[in-house]
């Protein structure tokens, strides 16, 4: 639960109520002439100034300076009643706004808000609840935030919640969460209203999912959708050579659509074909091979079907052949800035340092980055799943290590990010990431992690500056979900939606389990749900999303209350034209349309930015079909090495390989993952 409802105060500074924004690494906010809470106006660049109305005891309005103060003087079972009298004297909604587009997200029960400007410009709410508590809470913040302007509710933090004093003792942790989402929804309202937020409601494709059908909202979403009911041909055709061939399959979530359209069917009939993030496409691989099969082909990049050929030599099945779906380089942005000479010399440093250092390196790499890596400094490898608890074990089992990370200048900045915010949480929480750790040993860790600062990926470059405003303007109240390697704004709004029960940061597979539990969380109410979520990752990951919620909603049957999923892509804003530019469709997207990309519909701008990786776009269905007629051919024996991963077979002084150097961090991270310990 947040720490924001925990505390009745009705005369606090406004230092400590505006402390979040430190810690969130935003100026401090400071009152000249005020030692009370304030308003929050006219915030300026640098050192934070704020004019002040210096007699209310909150940042909202006086309504909330009372309301406050009744709620302050009253004991936590007295505090319960009282919120519930206020919801009883609320307004409340017609049944005509009782509607999917008015319901906020994140509440335990059914919560309708809607908000329009009055003759002054003033915002005025109204709501209602299905429940006398959630009423109560919207009566509260209702009545706090009226006579506002649209800019004056913007510039409210969260903080200003504090002063109503529902904390554990008063309301559950989920209850106290709904409320900092029903603020949050208004806020976003709020920003609607605004000349600048305009255009921002519903800016993005979208695809929406119900047990039966696919609704694409967008040119960008169509070509994702199209190809998730696949061609019965090409999947009769694959099946019956992977099935002839004895050929397994492990493909990264973020293939084609079409790719993964036909590879979910096919699984259906033949049980060797995988789907999942890169961490467990090796050990897949491996599983296939025990079971039977002869070859293995792998849909990724080029590390992807090294790091492949490499676990499967080291488990002694160097005689199942491993292949690519390109003879040209699959590459990766990020593999290759780990393969620069900046690289090199931040691991000189590193190796270098006083004391004792530790690279942890991302398994976004090649095995020669590892290899070298090694070479310089003691190396493990790391995914974005498992990357917080290897540092946090590193740090427990070294005391006063130094963490190198890289190559990822994304992922390392949110790392840091991340642990700033763990030290907020006291002791008890932090004890529960890891035993070992504590506020003072979290503290002495962050001036000792240092990470790269010239390696990001192509792809979650995307979801910085531009795009990330207008998710925030259009969208905060609806479930952010972000990659670690997405750019920090991208990841400090899905941290911020996290604290509030909204959000996740981590892996595919963390963003997929996520989807799914919310999913399941709804399905188990008996009122319909659509469930928003702002997608901020590969866009080729809506497959596996279709699929598993598609499953959910199936297997729930009439017992579905009639839940829906809505998976938001947040392109390029450069992809996105107004009516009548590069020939938009009037009316798509409310007057805009998304600008079609080099492969008929794909969503790129003109200048490249796009939700999809190209790279893992050259695994096309037709490379997949061609590499699979070549196995087990007389001309496919040569043809086939062309597809082959690069074997580094270069030796050291030692007689080792490049690539028996290169495996030993991954060694190391898959000993970590059995064993807890590096």
């Amino acid at each position: 639960m947040s720490r924001l409802l925990a505390q009745p105060r009705t005369a606090v500074t406004a230092q400590l109520n505006l402390k979040g924004r430190a810690a969130l690494g935003k100026p401090a906010l400071r009152c000249q002439g005020f030692t009370r809470p304030v308003r929050v106006r006219d915030v300026q660049r640098g050192t934070a100034v704020v004019k002040c109305v210096g007699t209310a005891a909150s940042f909202a309005s006086e309504a909330s300076a009372r309301l406050s103060a009744d709620l302050s003087q009253t004991s936590p079972a007295d505090r319960l009643k009282l919120l519930v009298s206020y919801g009883k004297k609320l307004a409340g909604l017609p049944e005509e706004e009782k509607t999917m587009a008015n319901r906020v997200m994140g509440c335990t029960t059914q919560v309708w808000m809607t908000a329009k400007l009055d003759d002054n410009g003033n915002v005025e709410f109204a709501g209602d609840s299905d429940s006398d508590i959630s009423r109560g809470m919207v009566a509260l913040l209702t009545e706090s935030l009226a006579g506002l302007k649209p800019e004056e509710i913007i510039e409210i933090p969260a903080e200003f919640l504090e002063s109503f004093g529902l904390g554990g003792s008063v309301v559950t942790p989920s209850r106290a969460n709904g409320m900092l989402n029903m603020f949050e929804a208004m806020k976003k309202s709020a920003r609607l209203l605004t000349e600048s937020g305009k255009g921002c409601s519903n800016l993005f494709p979208s695809l929406t999912i119900t047990a039966d059908s696919l609704t694409p909202q967008g040119a960008y979403a169509v070509a994702q959708a199209q190809y998730l009911e696949p061609d019965s041909a090409a999947v009769d055709r694959l099946v019956e050579v992977l099935t002839e061939k004895k050929i397994g399959i492990v493909a990264h979530f973020y293939m084609d659509p079409e790719v993964q359209g036909v590879l979910s069917a096919a699984a259906k009939r033949w049980p060797h074909i995988a789907i999942s993030d890169s961490l467990v496409m090796a050990d897949k691989a491996v599983n296939m091979a025990k079971a039977g099969c002869q070859s293995v082909a792998v849909l990724g990049v080029d590390f992807m079907t090294e790091n492949v050929r490499a676990v499967m030599d080291g488990a002694g099945l160097a005689d199942v052949g491993v292949y690519r779906m390109a003879t040209d380089k699959i590459g990766c942005s990020l593999a290759e800035a780990a393969e620069g000479e900046l690289y090199t010399n931040y691991l000189r440093e590193a190796g270098a340092n006083q004391g004792s250092n530790l690279h942890v390196i991302y398994i976004n790499t090649s095995l020669r980055t590892k290899a070298a890596g090694n070479d310089l400094v003691p190396t493990i490898t790391c995914t974005s799943s498992n990357v917080v608890n290897t540092v946090l074990q590193a740090a427990a089992q070294v005391p006063g290590v130094n963490i190198w990370y890289g190559p990822d200048t994304y992922m390392g900045g949110n790392l840091a990010e991340l642990f700033q915010r763990v030290v907020q949480l006291g002791d008890e929480e932090i004890a529960k990431l890891h035993p070992e750790h504590n506020t003072q040993t979290i503290q002495s860790l962050l001036p000792r992690l240092r990470y790269f600062q010239d390696g990001t990926c192509i792809v979650h470059h995307l979801f910085g500056g531009e795009v990330c405003a207008a998710v925030r303007a259009g969208y905060s109240d609806a479930y952010q979900t972000a990659h670690f390697e997405v750019p920090g704004e991208m990841f400090q709004l899905a941290m911020e939606a996290r604290e509030r029960g909204m959000g996740t940061v981590g892996s595919t597979s963390n963003i997929l389990d996520f989807i799914a539990a919310r999913v399941q969380e709804s399905l188990a109410l008996d009122y319909k749900s659509n469930l928003r979520f702002v997608l901020g990752t590969e866009s080729g990951m809506i497959t596996s999303i279709v699929n598993k919620v598609q499953d959910m909603l199936r297997d729930a049957g009439d017992s579905n209350p009639g839940v829906s999923v809505e998976v938001v892509f947040p392109v390029s804003l450069d992809a996105i034209s107004t009516e009548g530019t590069l020939g938009a469709a009037p009316g798509a997207l409310g007057g805009l349309a998304v600008v079609p990309g080099p492969a008929a519909g794909e969503g790129c701008s003109t200048s490249g930015g796009c939700a999809s990786c190209p790279y893992m776009k050259m695994n096309s269905l037709a490379a997949l079909q061609t590499v699979c007629d070549l196995v087990s051919t007389p001309e496919g024996e040569a043809a086939l090495k062309a597809f082959e991963p690069e074997k580094y077979s270069e030796l050291d002084p030692a007689g080792r390989t490049v690539a028996e150097r290169g495996v030993i961090p991954i060694t190391h991270m898959r000993h970590f993952q059995q064993t807890g310990s590096l």
